[in-house]
């Protein structure tokens, strides 16, 4: 039977699942307390919550999606970044800090039901902000007010899937659509979801596990 705090944890863990639009996996082994905390301010910031969870809760949490998932991806030691919004804009948080400080590793993502390598993710972190697209949109479409209405609802219909989309193209050495004054750039659309209030601390909470003493399930 598991204890009352675990199952606080659980339900607090799906709950991050449920409401994010997507979870970044980072292995975070070699980041101190301090940095771990410094890093969690930031992702807030952007619309992210990096928690550290044991790796047999977050499968509960995921529940289905796990089967989806590349086994690297929730084994060893991991930072689970639970996204509600900007996604581009907390994938390139990430990837910065990593590249900065050499102790964090980007290993992938999950978004939409897909699951993205490092490189995906890379991608992912170079499409534009939202208030970005709009002006692309505004600029490119030659129509009625209530069609670009429409058309700007459209690319916020799908988001991840154009994401997908484009790291495929990438990934595969494909050369991008280039849209035409007709078309929607929807290949370069990245859409970012409503945010739910961000409820955790910056310091370590009782889900977290210590930086310094990382904890690894198989």
């Amino acid at each position: 039977m598991p204890t009352a705090q675990k199952s606080r944890t659980i339900e607090q863990a799906k709950e991050w699942y449920a409401q994010s639009a997507g979870v970044v996996f980072t292995d975070y082994k070699s980041l101190k307390v301090k940095e771990l905390q410094e890093l969690r301010k930031n992702l807030r910031a952007k619309g992210g919550e990096l928690h550290v969870l044991k790796n047999t809760l977050f499968r509960i949490a995921a529940g289905e999606d796990t089967a989806k998932l590349p086994a690297d991806l929730h084994n060893g030691t991991t930072a689970f970044t639970f996204v509600f919004e900007n996604e581009a804009e907390v994938a390139k948080a990430l990837l910065d800090y990593a590249k900065s400080s050499k102790k964090l590793i980007v290993k992938g993502a999950f978004f939409g039901g897909k699951a993205f390598t490092a490189a995906e993710v890379q991608t992912l972190s170079e499409l534009p902000p939202k208030d970005v697209l709009i002006s692309q949109v505004i600029g490119l479409i030659a129509s009625p007010i209530s069609n670009l209405v429409g058309t700007i609802e459209a690319l916020y219909a799908e988001p991840i899937r154009t994401i997908g989309a484009v790291a495929d193209k990438v990934a595969e050495g494909s050369p991008l659509p280039t849209p035409t004054a007709e078309e929607a750039p929807v290949a370069e659309a990245a859409v970012e979801t409503s945010s739910p209030e961000a409820d955790a601390s910056p310091e370590t909470t009782e889900a977290d596990a210590p930086a310094s003493e990382p904890t690894e399930n198989a």
